[in-house]
């Protein structure tokens, strides 16, 4: 029982600071400063003479060959009842 008193105690807190810093963001004003003059560079034009291959539509895969074989599992899964058996 406590824990849950704890609990929603911790998440009435960060409830409670997470409304009080949006609230301070809200009306707190910040002047920003003035922005920088950035310097512009002009680079020169770029010609791509590169040419892309066109895809294959076939897709060709390196042969496989199965050498061993194992034997089949007769049961691989055996389910059972939650339930306790029932005696008669």
């Amino acid at each position: 029982m406590s824990d849950n008193i704890l609990s929603a105690v911790l998440t009435f807190g960060l409830l409670a600071a997470g409304t009080a810093a949006m609230g301070s963001e809200m009306v707190n004003f910040r002047h920003r400063a003035p922005a920088p003059e950035a310097n512009v560079v002009v680079l020169p034009a770029v010609t791509v003479i590169g040419h892309r291959v066109a895809p294959t539509d076939v897709v060709m895969l390196p042969a496989v060959t199965v050498t061993g074989h194992r034997d089949a599992v007769a049961v691989a899964f055996e389910p059972r009842s939650v339930e306790a058996p029932h005696a008669e």
